[in-house]
């Protein structure tokens, strides 16, 4: 797996990791403005964010953990997430 550098994860990663995990309602425009949106709104439900989760982990090679991916209710709390792993896995 090759390292990621600390701080290398945006909103175009996690877009990208969403499409491709968990799919995309086509009522909604992930290329819009979506980072203070809830997933909730954006047609994710748990499941879904676990699955995102998880692709983050293999993909990053960082752990998540289920209750704080759980917390994470908006894009922007779940790139900030992430952000703060790699850095400190860095």
């Amino acid at each position: 797996m090759a390292t990621v550098p600390a701080g290398s994860f945006d909103d175009e990663d996690l877009k990208r990791i969403l499409r491709e995990g968990a799919g995309s309602d086509e009522s909604i425009d992930l290329d819009g403005d979506i980072l203070d949106i809830s997933f909730e709104e954006l047609g994710y439900d748990s499941l879904a964010l676990l699955e995102t989760g998880g692709r983050i982990e293999r993909e990053y090679g960082i752990r998540l953990d289920d209750d704080g991916l759980s917390g994470e209710h908006t894009p922007r709390a779940l790139v900030e997430l992430v952000r703060g792993r790699l850095a400190s896995a860095g």
